[in-house]
């Protein structure tokens, strides 16, 4: 095997190096050595050269491999499993990388297409045959407090793109090199400046960067390879589902190109207020009004819980506000399958209107001692 540099070594990193300091690096010289710019001799091999340190050392399997066998890893002479070295292709790699740095990108033509003189890196048409996944689409779906609790069925409809069934997804008939592009996919333009002839290069419009067109364009699909279908799907929610949870429908979103596997569907819910009770993650709260009698005697009220009516004791001398739980009694947890809690919150009520009688009872009452509690005479020292 041709002796090579060590990766590291070509990349200018250690080999504790984090992710980001490894793509920092690469960024550095990608633009150092760009054939584009750099024309100096031998700067299109160190460009090839970096890129090839680079996808080895930003994937977290290869570059385990590597420090464990170095290059044999990837030779079929260790116990490495190997990799084809024609199946990096430097597009993907400057286009994730630089993605959104448009400094660079204008740099080289506005693209980082054009690399299938690269012999070993792939290029322009194996890229744009390549199997491209699905979209990925969002939808909120409302659900009532009980649905959300107690888990349901659902049909939803949903309009999701799928491959044109007239085209078979190519979108035309006939198909034949793209005339204006000549079967690159790309156009470049020159203009002269001040500084000299500047070198653009676009998407061609004509083909839109596939390299191809078609003498006569799908009408099914109007040449898109993809048409909007209207479904209904049943889903199952399952129990304990919250305001904002999400679910995946695996497969159910937008058709994939070139043998690509369908997207997913995200369903997130919306979950409407109960009148009574008040859901914090898996536990529930319920106010519960009682009159001062109540509070001051004691009682068994019957309340509403999530499994039907039920009876909690209300203990002499409870005071507002006071929280009574019920364990168990609240939402099963989706993931766990464990239940929360049940919170009463009890809520003394001081009636506004009285009848003569019940004023007459109470300015008995007043006369008594109630007083003698500690909370009293601690605050009326106070006051001293």
């Amino acid at each position: 095997m041709k002796d090579k540099k060590d990766y590291y070594e070509v990349l200018g990193v250690s080999k504790t190096a984090t992710d980001e300091e490894i793509k920092r690096a690469f960024r550095v010289l990608a633009k150092k050595y760009h054939p584009d710019v750099n024309k100096e001799p031998g700067a299109e091999e160190k460009f090839k050269e970096i890129g090839e340190a680079y996808s080895v050392l930003s994937d977290k399997n290869k570059r385990a491999q590597y420090d464990q066998f170095g290059h044999a890893a990837f030779d079929g002479t260790s116990a490495g499993a190997g990799f084809n070295w024609s199946d990096i292709n430097l597009d993907d790699i400057l286009s994730s990388v630089f993605g959104g740095d448009s400094s660079f990108s204008s740099a080289f033509g506005g693209g980082f297409g054009g690399f299938s003189s690269f012999g070993g890196f792939g290029g322009g048409n194996r890229r744009k045959n390549r199997p491209v996944r699905g979209e990925d689409m969002l939808m909120r779906i409302r659900l009532s407090f009980e649905e959300a609790v107690f888990g349901c069925k659902k049909d939803i409809k949903v309009s999701v793109p799928e491959e044109c069934d007239e085209c078979h997804g190519k979108g035309g008939f006939d198909e034949v090199i793209c005339p204006t592009c000549n079967g690159s996919g790309v156009i470049r333009e020159e203009q002269r400046s001040l500084f000299g002839i500047i070198q653009t290069q676009k998407v061609c419009p004509t083909c839109r960067g596939e390299g191809k067109s078609f003498k006569n364009v799908c009408k099914k699909c109007r040449g898109e390879g993809k048409i909007s279908v209207n479904k209904t799907l049943t889903i199952t929610v399952p129990e304990g589902i919250d305001n904002g949870h999400r679910l995946r429908l695996s497969g159910k979103g937008g058709a994939g190109e070139n043998g690509g596997e369908n997207g997913d569907i995200y369903l997130e819910f919306l979950v409407d207020d109960h009148k009574y009770f008040e859901r914090n993650e898996d536990d529930i709260y319920l106010e519960v009004p009682i009159t001062i009698t109540d509070a001051i005697l004691g009682c068994k009220k019957e309340i509403p819980t999530l499994s039907g009516n039920g009876y909690i004791e209300i203990k002499p001398g409870t005071q507002n506000y006071s929280k009574l739980k019920l364990k168990g009694k609240g939402v099963k947890n989706p993931n766990t399958g464990r239940y929360g809690d049940m919170y009463v919150v009890v809520n003394v009520i001081i009636p506004t209107k009285l009848t003569k009688t019940q004023k007459d009872l109470l300015t008995e009452l007043a006369k008594t001692d109630l007083e003698s509690e500690s909370e009293f005479k601690d605050f009326k020292k106070s006051l001293k």
